[in-house]
């Protein structure tokens, strides 16, 4: 199970977001899967639509962190079993689409819902397809970055000496007592770089209560500071739980220093960290790529991909979906 199947991650989520008009929550969280709600809307303003998904999920109207590693049942469900669970809850709650994002490709839950779809005779399409990387950090991280490419390798970790020239290098973890100073560098460093902020105050609200609620479930938030003479330079937010480092957001300087790429940096310190934790296995990138390149690629030893569908009912609604494209 991925810490975004977490309670504290479903049940902060569901507090900052499912009070909002036209949601109501169909099945909670249970620790191993994700929760599912309906939300209400009308399509162009006028057709009423009920939308079936995961918690922590929003297809059309909410801007909300991404939940990725989605499951509609517990690991140990499978076969006929797993058929029977999927298809009782979308027989038994009315909808108009199915939006469910983020399932692994290749998994057991896919392949049922293009099952059901064909028996049921509806709609399936795939909405989107993103890839994710991962390290694997059981071995030695020696021997990881013998196996990066040069390139690689120099942004990773070379030009570490190179940084330390700058001034007094350090990497602090934020949480608790400086976790405000660190969402207000990640957007700082996210408006420089995108024109907007990362985190919203509604989302600084989710992952605040997220951050507290995972250490009572066994995780460990990171929130890693690199600083230079005491100044901010980078940030990563990382989450341990159950034997994976989650890197779920960064940001950092831009014009540091032309030869140094600071995030890349950063994220090599961390990776390092997690080899040498005997109670971590993995490194995970998550989906999404980077401004100018895919550098997840090129430092990843993995890589799997996510897989987003939907469900149409209706003859009239899948007419308008697809001449939408």
């Amino acid at each position: 199970m991925s810490v975004f199947q977490s309670r504290a991650w479903q049940s902060a989520w569901w507090e900052t977001w499912g009070h909002d008009p036209g949601l109501r929550l169909i099945r909670p969280w249970n620790g191993q899967t994700s929760g599912l709600y309906e939300s209400r809307y009308r399509l162009k303003g006028v057709l009423p639509v009920r939308s079936l998904q995961f918690v922590g999920t929003s297809y059309r109207s909410l801007r909300t962190p991404r939940t990725e590693y989605n499951r509609f049942c517990p690991a140990e469900v499978s076969g006929k079993d797993l058929l029977s669970e999927m298809v009782a809850v979308l027989e038994q709650n009315p909808w108009s689409e199915v939006v469910f994002s983020d399932l692994l490709s290749g998994s057991e839950e896919l392949s049922a819902l293009v099952t059901i779809a064909a028996t049921h005779k509806w709609a399936f399409r795939i909405n989107a397809a993103d890839e994710g990387y991962a390290v694997a950090t059981d071995g030695r991280f020696e021997a990881y970055l013998g196996s990066l490419g040069a390139s690689s390798r120099l942004r990773l970790y070379n030009r570490r000496k190179l940084l330390e020239t700058r001034g007094d290098i350090r990497l602090d973890n934020a949480w608790p007592d400086r976790a405000e100073a660190f969402f207000d560098a990640l957007n700082l460093f996210h408006r420089a770089r995108w024109k907007k902020d990362c985190v919203t105050a509604r989302s600084r609200e989710f992952h605040m209560k997220f951050l507290a609620r995972v250490m009572g479930e066994g995780g460990q938030p990171m929130l890693s500071l690199l600083t230079c003479d005491g100044q901010i330079v980078s940030v990563l937010y990382n989450v341990w739980y159950e034997g994976v480092v989650y890197n779920i957001q960064a940001g950092f300087e831009e014009n540091f220093h032309k030869k140094l790429s600071l995030g890349s940096l950063h994220l090599g310190y961390a990776i390092e960290e997690a080899f040498q934790r005997a109670d971590t296995f993995k490194f995970d990138f998550l989906a999404g790529e980077g401004k100018n390149e895919d550098y997840k690629s090129r430092f990843a030893t993995e890589n799997y991909q996510f897989i987003s569908v939907m469900l149409v009912k209706s003859l009239l609604f899948r007419a308008l979906y697809w001449m939408r494209g």
